[in-house]
């Protein structure tokens, strides 16, 4: 399903950062994302759902 939100993320395993590219078009790397959160978001029905829920305020970010 398209997200209303979120146009893309990917994952730096080196790094432990999910980066998240939203629909305005603002970056933001969320840091020392376990892998196995990364694989769980990939295989969730809402991309931004799943966001909202597992990481926002759970790990650190910074906008790139």
């Amino acid at each position: 399903m398209p997200s209303t939100v979120i146009k893309k993320f990917a994952y730096n395993s080196k790094k432990e950062r999910l980066y998240v590219t939203f629909l305005s078009g603002k970056v933001y790397a969320y840091l020392n994302v376990p892998e196995n959160v990364y694989e769980e978001m990939k295989e969730a029905f809402s991309k931004g759902k799943f966001l909202n829920e597992n990481i926002k305020g759970k790990y650190a970010f910074k906008a790139v």
